[in-house]
C-alpha cells in the first residue's frame, strides 16, 4: 500500500492527503501535523482533512505502519496519541520560535513561504480570544500555524500555553480521526457508499467547513463606518 519513493512526485501532491496515507503513511502523517503547527512555512499541509482520511484508513495505517494487528477503536486512540504528541510538540516548536524571533518576523518580507497577513490574521485572531485562541486555531487552516508563534511573540506564559496546547490538539486529532473513522463505517453500512473510493468528496467538504469561518470573519467581520450626518 505504502510506495514511500514516487518518480513521478509533483509538489501539489502535498496538497492531496491520500497521497500522505499511500506513500509513506502513518509517519507523513505525523511529519505533515508536526510541519503545520511547528513551522511557519507549513500552513499549506492538508491538516484538517488530512486527520479526518486517516480516520478513513486507520486500520491500514496501524497495522501496516506499526504492525500492529489489534481492534478499530484501539487502533485510533493509538493512532491519535502518535499524531497528537507530533501536533503537540510541533506548537511547542512555534512557540519557542515566536518567542526567540518574533519582532523579525514582522519585518520579514512576504516570500513563497512566508507570508506576513497571516501571521497578522492569527495576532488579531489571538488578540480576540485570548488562550483559548490556541484551541480555537486548531480547527482552522493556516490559523493554527501561526497562532503557537504568535503566542511565543508576545510572550504567553509556557503552563498556560501548555495547558492550551495540549487540551487543543487532543480535540483537534481525535474528532477529526473519530469522525473519519464512524463517518465511514455508517455511510457504508447505511448507503452502501465507501468513502476510500470518492476521497475527492471528502476533501472539498472538510475544505468548505474549515474555511467557512475564515472567509465569513474576513468578508463580512469589518465594521462598517457610520456614514456621516447630512443635517449636521
Amino acid at each position: 500500500m505504502f510506495d514511500f519513493i514516487l518518480l513521478d512526485f509533483h509538489w501539489s501532491q502535498l496538497l492531496q492527503p491520500q497521497w500522505y496515507i499511500e506513500n509513506g503513511g502513518i509517519w507523513f502523517i505525523l511529519f505533515a501535523v508536526f510541519a503545520e503547527t511547528g513551522l511557519f512555512a507549513g500552513f499549506f499541509f492538508p491538516g484538517d482533512s488530512l486527520l479526518f482520511v486517516a480516520g478513513i484508513w486507520s486500520n491500514d495505517l496501524v497495522k501496516e505502519g506499526l504492525g500492529l494487528n489489534i481492534n478499530s477503536f484501539l487502533g485510533l486512540v493509538i493512532l491519535g496519541l502518535m499524531i497528537s504528541i507530533a501536533g503537540i510538540i510541533g506548537n511547542y516548536v512555534g512557540y519557542w520560535f515566536g518567542k526567540k524571533s518574533g519582532p523579525f518576523l514582522y519585518e520579514r518580507k512576504d516570500s513563497l513561504l512566508f507570508k506576513k497577513k497571516y501571521l497578522i490574521q492569527a495576532h488579531d485572531f489571538y488578540e480576540e480570544h485570548g488562550g483559548a485562541a490556541i484551541i480555537f486555531a486548531r480547527f482552522l487552516p493556516i490559523v493554527r500555524t501561526f497562532a503557537p508563534i504568535v503566542a511565543g511573540v508576545v510572550g504567553m506564559d509556557k503552563k498556560k500555553f501548555t495547558f492550551y496546547n495540549v487540551i487543543g490538539c487532543f480535540l483537534w486529532v481525535y474528532a477529526m480521526l473519530l469522525g473519519g473513522h464512524y463517518l465511514q463505517r455508517l455511510v457504508l453500512h447505511w448507503f452502501h457508499f465507501d468513502l476510500k473510493k470518492h476521497l475527492e468528496v471528502i476533501v472539498i467538504g472538510i475544505v468548505l467547513i474549515t474555511t467557512a469561518p475564515v472567509l465569513i470573519k474576513l468578508f463580512f467581520g469589518k465594521k462598517k463606518q457610520p456614514t456621516p450626518n447630512q443635517n449636521s
